[in-house]
């Protein structure tokens, strides 16, 4: 079963090492760039969130006063 499953997986996916070194080079850029992309997004995420939390905050507190001066 075991071999069956490298056999599938390896014969999917061909392997290619190129002997010319700077072939590695533009996937290199391209996976420094993917990854810079998914921190700044992973950075906005952040900052709209706490906006986000920010405004909830406010919004509680907001509510709770109200419903603090309709008991009293």
């Amino acid at each position: 079963m075991l071999s069956i499953f490298h056999l599938f997986v390896l014969n999917i996916i061909p392997m290619y090492f190129p002997e010319d070194k700077t072939e590695y080079i533009p996937a290199f850029i391209q996976l420094a760039l993917v990854i810079i992309v998914a921190g700044l997004v992973v950075f906005f995420f952040k900052k709209i969130s706490k906006k986000q939390e920010a405004k909830a905050k406010e919004l509680e507190e907001r509510l709770k006063e109200e419903q603090k001066n309709q008991h009293s």
